[in-house]
């Protein structure tokens, strides 16, 4: 089977007693069932404060003692939707507690270790993006100079502890039949920053598909505080987890790997457009290549069930006739070892191009497919542009601002009408409107607040 471009009409822890304390209140989300977990992740949580030289191991000795009493005196609950109700079931029970039902802590599978040298400095472990921005208006050889005194220093290239348990910990998170799909996001900034529109999409993902599974690729959120950003979230059994990628193992046995070892000599210029964009563009390429899934970028709006779609990637702008012009990669659909992601692969380490934005990522897919065949053996579908781009970047401002005529609400109830019936999402474009405020009454305010969960914060975020 080849691929097609499918019409509309297709079927779219500084101090010890700090340490203590936050792991004691983490704890308490948990169940009794899964004591012997807990105590597990604890002990692991606190021998690595024998890092820390202020620590003896009397100290840590003394401490895991002491968290084994905690444990075991904990009377230790947690909740969960029950997933056998519809989506438009959840406000309703968010408002009836009494409808919520236990689940072990197993059942959460969310790690809340960090790298202990994490906690002594107080700060998060990763580069900003600033810090992963070559300089500009210089030489390809001096960025390259550049790109050789700060790799030392780019936490995201190290292997760590934590790191090193990836392929182990995904295997874990998504080895329940409770996954009925399995999704990935990857997030290269702050925890800090992962705030109310972020959030807000997580939860339209779990509205519309409250089976999935998400594991967000990050080493800022695998940490106390993107626990505590996820918590949420987890307090109604939604499975979602962040994992530190080791990045050497992700590339491995993929084309990918060649690159990454020839960027980590320090042999390719990086270029000027963010390397963490570039990351992240190669990142989910080979995360879905290695478990197969749904990839979704982090400012993408969740409209319906994912369990339907199966290799499928969406067109972004389309000509007169209907036929695609660019594709985009903000929404990938593929199975595991799928020979596409292997070309998307090959064409980045070949041509990859650190000075034009959209040129790794995109232009990418466009490419690729542009030159597959159509009777080659690949089998994807190329969806229409309204299953995941509705709306192009240059008019989604409209989308934010509130009707103030009584034209500009009847195309706003258009609008909602059509987005209901056949897109599979929006996607934001979030360079283009993370300045932008949400207005009520706009469409992006009546698509949120119709496909949340929590619903906080939506017209502040």
């Amino acid at each position: 089977m080849g691929f097609h471009f499918a019409s509309s009409d297709d079927k779219l822890g500084r101090h010890v007693p700090i340490a203590v304390e936050k792991r004691r209140r983490l704890d308490q989300i948990g169940d009794a069932r899964g004591e012997e977990e807990r105590r597990r992740r604890l002990h692991y949580y606190i021998l690595g404060l024998a890092k820390i030289p202020i620590f003896s191991f009397a100290a840590v000795f003394f401490l895991i003692v002491f968290s084994n009493s905690v444990i075991s005196n904990l009377s230790l609950h947690s909740v969960v939707l029950d997933t056998t109700r519809s989506p438009q079931g959840l406000r309703s029970t968010l408002e009836n507690p009494q409808k919520l039902r236990k689940i072990s802590t197993h059942e959460l599978l969310v790690s809340v270790r960090e790298e202990v040298d994490q906690e002594a400095k107080g700060s998060e472990d990763l580069d900003h993006h600033t810090d992963l921005l070559a300089p500009f208006n210089v030489t390809n050889q001096e960025r390259i100079d550049w790109l050789k005194r700060k790799l030392p220093n780019f936490n995201i290239f190290k292997s760590t502890r934590l790191s090193r348990q990836f392929d182990e910990r995904i295997r874990e998170f998504f080895g329940h039949d409770r996954c009925r799909t399995q999704f990935f996001m990857t997030w290269i900034s702050p925890a800090r920053a992962f705030s109310g529109r972020e959030i807000l999409a997580l939860e339209s993902l779990f509205k519309s598909n409250p089976n999935g599974c998400l594991v967000i690729l990050s080493r800022s959120m695998d940490s106390a505080l993107g626990y505590e950003i996820l918590k949420p979230l987890l307090g109604f059994g939604f499975r979602v987890t962040a994992v530190t990628p080791e990045l050497p193992f992700l590339f491995k046995d993929t084309p990918a790997e060649s690159w990454f070892d020839e960027f980590k000599r320090g042999k390719t210029d990086p270029g000027e457009v963010s390397l963490a964009q570039n990351l992240s563009n190669l990142i989910r390429l080979a995360v879905l290549y290695k478990y197969g899934g749904v990839y979704l970028d982090t400012d993408f709006i969740v409209l319906k069930d994912f369990s339907g779609l199966r290799n499928s990637i969406g067109a972004q702008s389309v000509d007169a006739f209907g036929n695609w012009t660019r594709l985009n990669n903000a929404v990938l659909v593929f199975d595991k070892n799928h020979t596409l992601l292997h070309k998307f692969m090959e064409e980045f380490t070949s041509t990859f191009n650190g000075n034009r934005w959209g040129h790794n990522g995109p232009y990418l897919v466009s490419r690729v497919v542009e030159r597959t065949p159509k009777g080659q053996d690949c089998n994807f579908t190329v969806l229409p542009r309204m299953a995941f781009y509705p709306v192009d970047w240059t008019r989604i401002a409209g989308l934010f601002a509130k009707p103030v005529t009584r034209a500009n609400s009847k195309w706003v109830e258009a609008k909602l009408a059509q987005l209901g019936g056949v897109s599979y999402g929006v996607h934001l474009w979030n360079k283009e409107s993370s300045r932008l405020r949400i207005e009520e009454g706009s469409i992006i305010g009546r698509l949120i607040s119709s496909n949340c969960v929590i619903c906080k914060d939506i017209y502040s975020s």
